[in-house]
């Protein structure tokens, strides 16, 4: 069974803020199972978007939990805008996060990463 969206976004805002950088909440989805996309800001004005990675990500056995791939890399704010009003029309109970951080590390499931 998979983390319900609302306890996974309060996790990731908490781990960002121990972190010592900053996160919030742009738009809030359904709490149980909303998609949720992270955008991350750096101070040279771009931004990377993450998205929940595809079914294919996931391995048979392997438990459901939430995975991320990166849609877009450092681009400029307007692409990511743009990205974000497609998924939005497709899923209005999408979440979205932004993040103020040079470096993630560990702090998102990334699907490559496993």
């Amino acid at each position: 069974m998979r983390l319900r969206a609302d306890i996974f976004v309060s996790s990731l805002l908490r781990r960002v803020f121990a972190n010592g950088d900053f996160a919030a909440v742009e738009k809030r989805g359904a709490e149980e199972a909303g998609a949720i996309f992270i955008r991350q800001h750096f101070r040279d004005g771009l931004e990377t978007l993450y998205a929940p990675a595809p079914q294919t990500a996931f391995g048979e056995d392997e438990v459901r939990d939430r995975l991320f791939e990166v849609r877009l890399a450092r681009s400029e704010p307007e692409a990511v805008r743009v990205m974000l009003e497609r998924e939005r029309r497709f899923d209005p109970d999408l979440w979205i996060v932004e993040l103020e951080a040079e470096e993630l590390g560990d702090v998102i499931p990334l699907a490559g990463d496993r």
